[in-house]
């Protein structure tokens, strides 16, 4: 049984699609849902569906002595809308167990600051013709690590930032789950 956790800071729609796609998984289970932010969405749709929830301040995220034990049993991480760089300390423990989800064809449009809308902003104002998702391991470098997946999806030059981010989601709900399902199991 491999135990994983996911890390947010948001709505979490991601985090509550993959804790679905895992139940009742007899490989696969879903023991914490952790986030920065205490009034993000995703610690009350994980608590809904039966998982375990923690919030870190951004300070004890950085101290393994705070961080750490909260990990103890924990195999794999997934970041799932998580805005918080892993520290070197966090990336060490889990070399190549480590999944984040970016909104858009890696290398283009990664870094610091790009996320969420501002990935797709950035976008459209670049005139685009398509846009996708990245699957990346985690690294100590901001949207650097290796690449495990990416899937497109055409853009039309009269989509909002609004419209990209609608297609981008649905690959994320389409492929994020089944790709970290594939990664754990090698």
């Amino acid at each position: 049984m491999t135990h994983l956790a996911i890390f947010v800071s948001g709505g979490g729609i991601n985090c509550e699609n993959i804790i679905r796609y895992f139940s009742g998984s007899p490989t696969v289970s879903i023991d914490l849902v952790l986030s920065n932010r205490a009034d993000a969405y995703a610690l009350v749709r994980a608590s809904r569906l039966g998982v375990p929830t923690a919030v870190v301040s951004r300070v004890d995220f950085n101290n393994p002595e705070c961080l750490m034990p909260l990990l103890r049993g924990i195999d794999f991480i997934v970041l799932a809308g998580f805005l918080l760089m892993a520290p070197p300390f966090l990336t060490a423990a889990y070399p190549r167990r480590m999944l984040n989800i970016h909104p858009a064809l890696l290398p283009k449009y990664g870094g610091k600051g790009m996320y969420g809308h501002h990935v797709h902003e950035a976008v459209k104002a670049a005139g685009e013709t398509e846009s996708g998702i990245t699957i990346h391991y985690v690294s100590d470098e901001c949207d650097g690590g290796e690449i495990v997946f990416q899937a497109r999806t055409p853009l039309s030059p009269d989509d909002t930032p609004d419209d990209i981010a609608a297609k981008i989601h649905v690959l994320e709900q389409k492929h994020f789950p089944r790709v970290i399902e594939q990664v754990i199991s090698k």
